[in-house]
């Protein structure tokens, strides 16, 4: 039988690399209209419908204060062939550059938010905060989801994950247990 003394302490400031929260991403914004675009590995999905988005966006991010200001942002998610420039952008802040031009992103007009889509981007979702309780005291927003794109050139992305000490994990092979979701038949 196995006890604790057969295992190995973790260090609690890398417990965040146990449970990766999903796929990185990137975070668009705009205020007095300049678009900007920041790295993000610390979000998840709350809720299905309708669609909430928890994401860590703290007053060091210079998309803070345009968060906090419009009330609005775009989540791209790019896929693993963008993971070096992504990291990049994560390496600079937008209020010393400018992301869009230096990196060669497209920006695209939205429909139901003023913060751009990210055209690379395998996906895209409008979002408007829903919740900013957690703001001030965790650095943590919640997004409602109000329309969300993919880009069908796309069909199976391969999305990259943070492990939180500069190295990440790509998606690999699908399962499909869809057959076991009795409970969630809805959902499949």
């Amino acid at each position: 039988m196995i006890t604790v003394n057969d295992l190995r302490v973790h260090p609690l400031d890398q417990v965040h690399r146990l449970i990766e929260p999903g796929p990185v991403i990137l975070v668009s914004t705009e205020w007095q209209g300049t678009p900007n675009v920041m790295t993000n590995g610390f979000n998840m999905m709350v809720r299905h419908a309708p669609p909430l988005i928890a994401c860590t966006i703290g007053p060091w991010d210079h998309s803070y204060t345009a968060l906090v200001e419009t009330g609005e942002c775009v989540i791209s998610i790019p896929t693993a062939d963008m993971a070096a420039t992504v990291v990049d952008i994560g390496n600079c802040s937008g209020a010393d550059v400018d992301k869009f031009g230096k990196f060669g992103l497209t920006a695209v007009a939205g429909e139901a938010v003023r913060a751009p889509l990210i055209a690379e981007c395998w996906a895209n979702i409008e979002c408007r905060v829903a919740d900013t309780r957690l703001a001030d005291s965790h650095s943590l927003f919640l997004l409602e989801a109000v329309r969300a794109w993919t880009d069908p050139s796309q069909e199976a992305p391969r999305l990259f994950h943070h492990r939180g000490d500069g190295t990440f994990t790509l998606d690999g092979p699908v399962v499909d247990l869809k057959a076991h979701m009795t409970k969630w038949q809805y959902l499949v």
